[in-house]
Parts: structure tokens; sequence; C-alpha cells
């Protein structure tokens, strides 16, 4: 009776792995945070045209940022899988460094940056705990850029304009870039699990400043060259299906 009880009890243990097991085919869905870390770097304010000049010792850095994360993973097989994160667009906020540092805050935009990863799960596909590594690609864009009144005052005395005379808008460039991704998911039962990553993004872009009158003239072009590269973690609820 008791090796038959044991019996029992391994089979028991055995097929409630393989109820857990990530298979070809399967989906996991989560939902959680993303936090956006940029580990930022700027070159000065450049005025392109008319004339081309350097505001020399001005710079920039950007706050971090958090939002709203959403994920996708289809397992190819119980060790390969590949996963679409998408967040809802954070705002970063841009503040003068330097001999910018006493406008204060320059401006803000929201970022757009779905990502595709390749990830390899270490583990069997029934294991409880599973570390990762990923390798994919994001495509940014930027979209709902300001620029605050500070701003626009000290781009106005560069040019030697009265205030109030002048606005500037701004156009951020859009890239793709590479995405080095590691975590751990951890199954809590055949459905529901948690997970958390932490990726690292080579990023930059150009921001391009158009200055008009008020009756919409274009008198001058500037541009500002900034790092992004952000950090960015993930700590997710899953479901699988």
């Amino acid at each position: 009776m008791k090796k038959t009880m044991l019996a029992l009890t391994a089979v028991g243990a055995l097929a409630s792995g393989s109820a857990w097991a990530q298979n070809a085919g399967d989906w996991v869905v989560g939902a959680g945070w993303l936090h956006f870390a940029p580990q930022d770097s700027s070159k000065p304010l450049t005025l392109t045209a008319p004339v081309r000049s350097v505001l020399a010792g001005s710079g920039a850095s950007i706050s971090d940022s958090d939002t709203l994360g959403l994920s996708a993973v289809y397992f190819v097989d119980s060790h390969w899988a590949v996963e679409g994160v998408f967040g809802i667009p954070p705002k970063f906020k841009l503040n003068g460094t330097g001999t910018l540092g006493r406008v204060g805050e320059l401006g803000q935009a929201r970022q757009w940056s779905p990502t595709i990863l390749g990830k390899y799960y270490f583990n069997e596909g029934n294991a409880a705990l599973r570390p990762f590594v990923g390798l994919g690609a994001t495509y940014v864009w930027y979209s709902d850029i300001e620029l605050t009144p500070g701003l626009q005052g000290a781009l106005g005395s560069q040019l030697r304009q009265r205030p109030l005379s002048t606005s500037t808008t701004a156009k951020l460039d859009s890239s793709f870039a590479p995405v080095l991704n590691a975590g751990v998911a951890y199954q809590i039962d055949k459905h529901w699990g948690v997970s958390f990553s932490v990726s690292y993004i080579p990023l930059k872009t150009k921001a391009k400043l158009t200055t008009t009158t008020i009756t919409g003239l274009p008198i001058a072009t500037s541009e500002a060259r900034l790092k992004l590269n952000p950090i960015v973690t993930y700590l997710s609820a899953t479901y699988r299906f």
C-alpha cells in the first residue's frame, strides 16, 4: 500500500509539472509596471541658420518616467519564444543644464517604443523558475512635443528678438534601436505567474527646432543631439493560455 501511494504521488507530481510546462504554441500575456531610467547626455544647443553658432556650455537632462506595460510571449518550443512589448507612451521632461540650467524645464514629449524580442528560457518547460535572456529591436518616435516659455525666451534672446515676438516648435527624429534584455519568470500555477526583466536600449535622437515670427515666417533653425540610452525595468503579472 505504501509503495502504491508513493507511485501515485510521483505520477501526480509529473502530471502537475506537465500541466505547468511551457510548450510550443503557448501564449503568455502580461501587464505591469514599466520604468524608464535614461542614462543621458547631450551636445550643446546649436543655431544652424541663418548663421551657425553654438550656445556654449548648454545641455539638457531627461527625467525618469513610469507607465503601464503590456506584453505577449509566444513559445516556439519549451525554450525559445518571441515577445512583443508595448507601453502606454510615457511622458519625459527635458531639463536645462549648464548655461540652460537657469531656464529649468525646457519641454516635454511622449515616447512611443514598441519592441520585439527573441528570448531563450533556461531550465525545462515544467520548471516554476525560469531565467531568460533576449535580444531584439524597437522603433522609437515622439508625440505631444511642447517647449516651455522659458526655452522660448532663451531662444528669442539668442536671436536678439523682443519677448513674445517669436515662437519655436520642435521635432524629434525617429529611429530603430537594438534592445538587450534579461530577466526571470516564475509560474505560480497552471495559468498565473510573474515576470521581471531589465533591458538596455542604446538610443539617440536629434531635436530640430524652428523659430518663426508671430506671422509664421521662419527666421531660424536650431538643433540639439541627445543620447537617452535608457535602462528599462518591467515587472508584470502574467497569464498563460
